[in-house]
């Protein structure tokens, strides 16, 4: 049966549902739990995105416009039930139908795990990136790996971050879920390269590697906004051809019968495996060309069957790296054209330089990419050959360009020398695309200024700018369903497609009677956060306080533990400074630390700790309360983001290239506190300098304060408040049976340097923290900063950052 938009039978759907349930799950009505009829709700509608699917694929390949590929290592897509349901037009019928039978709709969306298929923004980006091409109906897939476990489930024990393992696939599959045995590709690792003379007597070069495995795509459904058209997420996952040795059975090897099929599942076994030896950085450069291996192979198929010929590949082929995780690509894609097609390099370079557009998301030097060559030869001896052709062809360049100027092709080489040698992804990126951008306007300028200056006068023109954006179907409508009624009964439902029309709230910003209901809106879900919380956490919140959030991945420059050193300068000061008062603040933390990061855990444990102290200090009389929220994930965000008064956006200037939690957080209607970094600039611009809260260091000034020479321990010295704040971190304040337990995050600020500048913009955060806190004491004009805060925030809708990219870089044409 085909459910969608108008085209639903109520009563058909409730018989399909028990059919299901019982045919397909073995479950009588009796005794089905929520769990069984989740799953049968699942099965039920995926018929529906199925049909869909494959009929948006094959318009797609009957027409001749051209297709975006997005190659992407991680899609933190979230729970697709209830965002499906919107999308599809159905929601309030399937919500009906399930009343009829003593159903919750509400409750059996719980019952879905979030597939765990990505981690932090650059997961999320790509999430809403195909929302929003599915949507706007471009033609695209979105290309990414089957994880079994993903990153990793995460709790606190005594304070500290435990790991295990993130089972997200029931037992009976995930129902949205399917497998398209038919798209199988077949990848090699490691192996040697021979040379031989073809049909025509030249010199060829092929590779024979030493493992072979398959890769087996699932395609979920991206369902774009009640258009019917249904876009294809496709994860490879790997397998052997031969997973079991039934002599080495026999034998009684019984393990060892099963080794190819164990070290074929590792690869897409975890998302960023550990890689602080030498086995886990294979294991990710294994995941890396094994994606791109099925994802090119699978798009060369999908052209080659159409009678197209690989010259005209970039007519109707792009493929955007989102980062440096699939750059591998670009050689494999020229190692095909080569060795399996037999093009010279002049033509395969050719087709490889239109194809591929680059996505940089990060300044950071340890976040851009190199493999060592020995790993790379080793792993794959064939690409590595052509990195080295590559990088011969932009070396002649830069001596034309450059005249013997070393430096300059020192810094260019996608070769970096050293005590041994490293490929430089970014470097390969730049080089083999016909486009690169940042992802915020500051951002691209750093990129262009500081990052690829060289790289911008040896290709003018090639670098450029996307500011990201978020979807407003799951960031506002589904997980925010109040405030979104709330928007179409002054606005009608226009917004949800085209979320410019949000700016009409402005018209309301100063009328007390939407005032009134837009605070009620944001209590309601404080209410619903706290409900939540005291469940999971045992932990009471007071909703009349300042609901204060940072999400987002747990990493130095994002601070959060100059956030923790505000908190101390709170606790101290209503401690010991009698005439100190605030606003109830109550502080929520949401974060994974990577396994590896030592000082990442150390400052879970140090906010968990001080929680534990300051949660049950009566001498605060509830004025401060401190949560962390464990297992950060997309229906955490969604619980989340509707309740947070305040947006913590604190990155040392420069250092962020983006963020979209910004985003998120202020389109539904909390006041940014932040720094001049990433998107934070184009959000003050949008939203005026009266309702964001800035601090701090600027970029030029982080860049002079450390070419000076930045000593932290002159901030500790000179600032009684931030001593005080330090002094009780190393001390025994909150770890009494153990004191000093908390001193590795006091080193790192000032026995290690404070390598992102925290101590250097603390007084500025407090003083901006204490303007906010103040501003909050005035109700009517808080309200009016948290509507305007909604209205103006229309440019960060992915929407619009898919059509610069759609117009811009892949000239894309819509289907609809």
């Amino acid at each position: 049966m085909y459910y969608h938009g108008s085209d639903f039978d109520k009563e058909q759907f409730k018989q399909e549902l028990r059919q299901v349930l019982t045919s397909q799950l073995a479950v009588v009505e009796q005794k089905a739990t929520s769990r069984d009829w989740y799953q049968a709700l699942g099965k039920v509608l995926s018929q529906t995105t199925t049909s869909l699917l494959l009929q948006s694929e094959s318009n797609n390949e009957s027409s001749d416009t051209r297709k975006v590929n997005y190659f992407s290592l991680e899609f933190l897509i979230g729970r697709l039930t209830g965002n499906n349901l919107i999308n599809l037009g159905i929601y309030d019928q399937v919500q009906e139908a399930l009343k009829d039978i003593g159903l919750s709709l509400s409750d059996l969306l719980e019952e879905e795990n979030d597939p765990a298929l990505g981690n932090g923004g650059l997961g999320r980006l790509a999430a809403c990136f195909m929302d929003s091409l599915a949507s706007q109906a471009y033609p695209a897939v979105g290309y990414g790996l089957h994880y079994e476990y993903g990153l990793f489930r995460q709790s606190f024990h005594h304070g500290r971050q435990q790991e295990a393992p993130d089972t997200w696939k029931d037992t009976e599959g995930y129902p949205w879920e399917r497998q398209r045995v038919e798209l199988t590709q077949q990848v090699g690792f490691w192996g040697h390269v021979e040379e031989y003379k073809d049909t025509e007597n030249e010199l060829r070069k092929r590779w024979v590697p030493a493992l072979e495995v398959e890769g087996v795509a699932w395609d979920m459904p991206v369902v774009g906004y009640q258009n019917e058209t249904t876009l294809p997420l496709r994860l490879w996952e790997c397998k052997t051809s031969n997973p079991f040795d039934l002599t080495r059975f026999n034998d009684g090897d019984f393990v060892g019968a099963q080794y190819p099929a164990l070290e074929a599942s590792n690869i897409t076994k975890v998302l960023y495996p550990n890689d602080n030896h030498e086995q886990g950085k294979a294991l990710r450069l294994m995941q890396q060309y094994f994606l791109c291996a099925c994802s090119v192979g699978d798009l060369l198929r999908r052209h080659l069957a159409l009678g197209r010929s690989l010259s005209s590949l970039p007519d109707f082929e792009t493929v955007q790296l989102n980062d440096t995780h699939p750059v591998i690509a670009i050689p494999e894609l020229m190692r095909i054209l080569m060795d399996e097609h037999g093009l010279e390099w002049d033509s395969a370079w050719d087709i490889c330089s239109r194809t591929f557009a680059y996505t940089n998301h990060t300044l950071l030097p340890e976040a851009l990419e190199t493999w060592s060559e020995g790993l790379m030869g080793n792993l794959l001896p064939r690409h590595m050959q052509i990195i080295f052709d590559i990088n011969h062809e932009l070396m002649v360049s830069v001596q034309k360009k450059w005249p013997g100027d070393i430096s300059k092709m020192s810094k260019l080489s996608i070769i970096e020398e050293g005590d041994y040698r490293r490929i430089r992804m970014a470097n390969l990126a730049v080089v083999a695309s016909y486009a690169v951008n940042g992802v915020a306007a500051m951002h691209s300028e750093l990129v262009k200024r500081d990052l690829f200056p060289e790289f911008d006068t040896l290709y003018p023109g090639k670098l450029t700018n996307v500011t990201n954006g978020v979807t407003p179907r799951r960031w506002i409508k589904f997980c925010n369903p109040a405030l979104a009624n709330l928007i179409t009964e002054k606005l009608g439902d226009g917004w949800i497609r085209d979320l410019n029309e949000i700016e009409g709230l402005k018209a309301y910003a100063d009328d007390k009677a939407f005032q009134d209901a837009f605070m009620a809106v944001k209590k309601a879900n404080k209410q619903k956060l706290a409900d939540w919380v005291k469940d999971k956490l045992d932990i009471e919140l007071n909703t009349d306080a300042i609901f204060d959030v940072q999400i987002k991945r747990l990493h130095e420059y994002k601070r959060q533990h100059l956030n923790l050193l505000h908190i101390l300068s709170l606790y101290h000061r209503l401690l010991n400074e009698p005439d100190f008062d605030i606003h109830p603040r109550v502080f929520i933390f949401a974060a994974k630390a990577a396994p590896g990061y030592a000082l990442a855990k150390d400052i879970i444990y140090a906010i968990n700790r001080v929680a534990e102290t300051v949660n049950n200090d009566a001498r605060l009389k509830d004025k401060l309360k401190v949560v962390f929220l464990p297992d950060y994930r997309v229906s955490l965000a969604e619980l989340i983001i509707p309740a947070a008064d305040v947006s913590e956006q604190i990155s040392t200037a420069g250092k962020e290239a983006s963020g979209t939690g910004n985003m998120k957080l202020a389109m539904n209607g909390a006041l940014t506190i932040g720094t001049m970094d990433g998107a934070n600039v184009e959000i003050r611009e949008e939203v005026g300098d009266d309702n964001i809260f800035i601090f701090g260091l600027k970029v030029d000034e982080v860049i002079a304060l450390k070419e000076k020479g930045y000593d932290s321990f002159i901030y500790y010295e000179s600032e009684p408040l931030l001593q005080a704040c330090l002094n009780m971190l190393q001390d025994d304040t909150f770890t009494p049976e153990k004191p000093g337990e908390l001193i590795s995050v006091v080193r790192n600020l000032l026995d290690y340097g404070d390598p992102y500048l925290a101590l250097a913009d603390f007084a500025s955060y407090v003083d901006a923290q204490m303007a906010l806190n103040d501003a909050y004491g005035d109700q009517t004009s808080w309200a009016r900063k948290a509507i305007l805060n909604t209205a103006l925030n229309a440019k960060f809708s992915s929407d619009r950052s898919i059509r610069d990219y759609a117009n811009n870089i892949w000239k894309l044409e819509t289907q609809k």
